[in-house]
């Protein structure tokens, strides 16, 4: 009981962080809705963004986060391989389960950058056929 306590706290005393970004925009923006799509705009222009996107490059784009996001994973996977097989202290199990896990993350990599070199191949493709 008593961790379910600790942890409902740390989960409440994380809102007030968490709504800080609401709180602030309040505070700088009190326009009405008819203004909110010249904001919107404004904001995208600023972080580079545009709206004539096309729709092979958005979707280019998702598929390089998502790629991204893959490659970050197997790198991490790369690297509890390797603290596995540091504590193993030599034992056959151990050096087992780290071994297979490192080979199986540098397939995952391996996979990830070719199908990231292969989207990235065929979204430039439509993009010049689309443009």
């Amino acid at each position: 009981m008593k961790n379910l306590y600790a942890k409902l706290g740390a989960g409440l005393s994380m809102l007030p962080v968490l709504a800080t970004p609401l709180m602030a925009s309040a505070a700088v923006s009190a326009t009405p809705l008819e203004d909110a799509a010249g904001d919107v705009t404004n904001i995208g222009s600023a972080a580079g963004l545009s709206s004539a996107s096309s729709l092979p490059t958005i979707i280019g784009n998702v598929i390089n986060v998502l790629l991204g996001v893959l490659g970050i994973v197997f790198v991490v996977l790369v690297v509890y391989a390797g603290f596995l097989y540091l504590t193993s202290a030599g034992e056959d199990k151990g050096v087992g389960k780290a071994k297979k896990l490192l080979t199986q993350a540098v397939i995952g990599l391996i996979i990830i950058v070719s199908a990231y070199a292969i989207s990235g191949y065929v979204i430039n493709a439509l993009v010049n056929i689309a443009s």
